[in-house]
């Protein structure tokens, strides 16, 4: 409003006065007059303070936050005062205002929570409102699509910039769309407008670059910012206990329940009991009042679900998640017993010095037995309650690594993509309602615990009345990693992994992280989606290790150029480095020419197979080999080289001097190609074996490079076919399970044209020796071609 005004668009007002009740009430009672207030407040409208008395009814005052004034309308607690000039405490002056004795013809818009209206006598209210959220969901749609777009969204504090192209951001919206159309809850959830902006902040996190620093925990931790900051969740209320730190007890304890009962949906009878549980004063229950009125919905929402109706559920389910972990680490979750033993060694840590220190002086005047015995008594007993808050910090590192490593939860996806699918809804069909739900994941609530215990999420938390001591991180910290030490070390499956390097990235500790995952010698995340977001997590949390990684697989990761940039400081320390079935092209092989140059490059496998590298590709991965010193094994098979990339590694492959296996099968390579790359196969001094299966070789082609292969002593061995002369080659069953295990991802006419000249070789050379083991080999052998092509003619009809 103040700025259409300033831009001129609220002609029916000369002048807008703006005020923060909040920064009012930090004045306390210090008087002063309203024209004093005005220009401390707003510098800019000291010049125009003469027209303020003669704006008459064109004049309007903002009073933004009235809950944060403790307002008395009585004549003996407020006198009267008409003259804005005469001092008078801040409060005493907004109480004039509204009673229309000073400045009686000026408009007054008033923003409150709920609970604080009845501070003002109706009397002295001409109308009032409440602005609830979005009632249509076009509006919603229309708030989705100008916010992805935003150019400067990135600024903001849960932007993470804009969104890569036109297409990405289209498909997001529509994505969008569809589940708000579809699924009820979120479109429950995004009635209130801040909750969309949550949305759209979490969907930038999870599909643009990341900021340096910016994790899940913190967005959520800004959003309650935003929303509460500091706010006390009753002004009048001498206790002065902030809004969240209220949510964080009595929510937080709601949603802990439902994490361990594996439960989103509560009926009244839960929230009541953890809103009133152990409420005993009037205070306490006036407090509960303000709290379901101001705040309440806005965690909670009545589901819409079929089947639930009548319930309630976290407006967005990762909040239940979010307040359960808060709950845990304020360290609100205790028994009776680690309570009273918390008060209990706190008074007799305070008071046993000043005791110790008596029977000191007492026991030099009087040789009194009993007086060491007191002595001792004063150390252990601190010493045994301490040691039971030290058990209740085992405890909660210990339900924290449990609800990590759940072996049921090992086979969903991974948990940045459960989190997309809340928003965006799943691609396919839906479950049908009839069939039987499916078990409830919490698989966030870890991930929240460490984020929480990070220095910025700490110090944001602190801002909004929930303070953690740094002795509590410390010693939570150590717990964890005690246990995180022994469960850490078991292999897990991809999707698990990356939620295990995902905690490490919320938790924000790199010197933790370092030591936790020095046992780490396998990063397997083959089949995981790999987004930026997920390598910049894999790249923060292992970039900083200096141990060797035995492998890295990330076959079938739909890479790009720019994550195998993002995760160039991890690669450089693998030894194996599988990047198979990721779509990669020519512009990837710059990046992976560069790794080959690196000078602390480790990698001594590579694979590369079924990526569409083609001849420009296999150019800049002959100049990385030329400089490389490290890699033996490297596996191009099905890359589109043809011909001329064939032509370019035979040209170029002296240059290397280690390499001791190249795979080029199924590359669409012809006979002059092939037997220039076996000749210099041939020549290398370190190469030991060549495969060449599966290329366009004529019946003469595969005799020349068979008769060159028994030429010479010594050299690379050269594999075409299952067989050898008349025997069954070593290496046959290399080349069948190639064909088994990419059977339906390979063009199926072509492999079984490929595999009939397989059995037809077979039966050749088993007609043309007499030896009856060799024979009774090829049988063996031919039976498994047979049964691949029977499976391949099976898939095929």
């Amino acid at each position: 409003m103040v700025l259409d005004w300033c831009h001129r668009r609220l002609p029916t007002f000369e002048l807008i006065i703006p005020f923060s009740c909040e920064d009012l009430s930090s004045l306390g009672p210090a008087p002063a007059s309203l024209c004093q207030l005005v220009a401390q407040r707003n510098m800019a409208l000291k010049e125009v303070l003469p027209l303020m008395a003669a704006a008459g009814p064109r004049l309007l005052f903002v009073l933004h936050g009235l809950e944060h004034l403790n307002l008395d309308f009585q004549l003996a607690g407020t006198g009267l005062c008409s003259d804005p000039e005469e001092p008078k405490a801040p409060a005493a002056i907004i109480v004039n205002l509204l009673r229309k004795y000073m400045l009686p013809e000026a408009s007054i818009l008033v923003t409150t929570r709920p609970s604080a209206i009845s501070r003002i006598p109706s009397k002295y209210v001409g109308r009032y409102g409440e602005i609830c959220g979005f009632s249509d969901t076009n509006l919603q749609k229309l708030y989705f699509q100008l916010r992805l777009n935003q150019p400067d969204c990135g600024n903001s504090a849960g932007g993470a910039g804009v969104l890569a192209t036109s297409a990405q951001r289209d498909n997001l919206v529509q994505m969008l769309s569809r589940n708000l159309e579809g699924h009820h809850q979120i479109a429950a959830a995004c009635f209130l407008p801040s909750y969309c902006w949550l949305v759209c902040a979490t969907l930038h996190f999870l599909h643009t670059p990341t900021p340096g620093g910016q994790t899940l925990t913190s967005i959520y931790t800004s959003f309650l910012r935003l929303n509460f900051s500091g706010e006390m969740l009753d002004s009048t209320d001498p206790s002065r206990v902030s809004l969240m730190a209220y949510a964080a007890r009595t929510l937080g304890k709601l949603a802990h329940k439902g994490v361990t009962s594996r439960k989103t949906y509560f009926s009244e009878e839960d929230v009541h009991g953890c809103l009133e549980a152990g409420i005993k004063t009037e205070k306490e229950f006036q407090l509960v009042h303000v709290f379901r009125r101001d705040a309440l919905r806005f965690f909670l929402a009545p589901c819409v679900e079929p089947g639930h109706l009548g319930t309630y559920v976290f407006t967005v389910p990762a909040m239940q998640e979010y307040l359960a972990a808060l709950y845990i680490v304020l360290g609100l979750h205790k028994t009776t017993l680690q309570r009273v033993s918390k008060d209990v060694a706190e008074l007799v840590g305070r008071v046993g010095e000043d005791v110790s220190l008596v029977l000191g002086i007492v026991a030099k005047l009087l040789p009194l037995r009993v007086l060491p015995v007191l002595f001792s008594l004063l150390k252990v007993v601190p010493r045994v309650f301490g040691h039971v808050m030290g058990k209740s910090r085992e405890a909660v590192a210990q339900a924290m690594v449990l609800e990590m490593f759940r072996e049921e939860d090992y086979y969903n996806d991974d948990v940045l993509d459960q989190m997309g699918a809340s928003i965006l809804g799943v691609e396919g069909p839906r479950r049908h309602p009839d069939e039987p739900p499916e078990d409830e994941v919490f698989e966030l609530f870890p991930m929240f615990m460490g984020g929480l215990l990070s220095a910025h999420n700490r110090a944001v938390l602190a801002q909004l009345g929930c303070p953690i001591k740094n002795l509590d991180v410390l010693e939570n910290t150590q717990a964890i990693k005690k246990k995180l030490g022994k469960q850490g070390r078991q292999v897990l499956p991809p999707s698990e992994l990356l939620d295990y390097l995902f905690f490490h990235y919320e938790f924000q500790n790199q010197r933790f992280s370092a030591e936790v995952l020095s046992s780490l010698r396998q990063l397997n995340l083959a089949g995981v989606r790999m987004t930026p977001l997920k390598c910049t997590v894999v790249a923060a949390v292992l970039s900083r290790g200096k141990h060797t990684l035995d492998e890295v697989n990330l076959a079938s990761c739909q890479l790009d150029p720019a994550g195998l940039h993002t995760l160039k400081p991890v690669l450089l320390r693998a030894r194996k480095l599988g990047l198979q079935l990721n779509s990669l092209g020519p512009e990837a092989c710059r990046n992976l020419r560069d790794l080959l140059l690196h000078d602390q490059c480790q990698i001594t496998t590579l694979r590369l197979s079924n990526n569409p590298l083609t001849a420009a590709g296999a150019a800049l991965l002959v100049e990385g080999l030329a400089g490389n010193t490290s890699l033996t094994h490297l596996s191009l098979l099905h890359t589109g080289l043809g011909d001329k990339g064939l032509e370019l590694l035979a040209a170029q492959l002296d240059r290397n001097q280690q390499l001791q296996e190249l795979n080029v099968a199924y590359n669409g390579a012809g006979d002059t190609a092939a037997l220039a790359l076996a000749k210099a196969a041939r020549g290398h001094p370190s190469l030991e074996l060549l495969h060449l299966y599966f290329n366009e070789l004529s019946s003469e082609g595969r005799q020349v490079l068979r008769d060159l292969g028994g030429t010479a002593e010594g050299g690379a061995q050269v594999v075409t076919s299952l067989t050898e002369g008349t025997a069954v080659s070593e290496y046959w069953s290399v080349i069948l399970s190639e064909v088994q295990r990419n059977l339906n991802s390979w063009d199926q006419a072509r492999v079984q044209r490929h595999l009939e000249l397989l059995l037809r070789d077979l039966e050749d050379s088993r007609g043309a020796t007499l030896n009856p083991w060799r024979k009774a080999q090829m049988l063996r052998v031919k039976g498994e071609v047979k049964a691949l092509l029977e499976q391949l003619r099976g898939s095929g009809s």
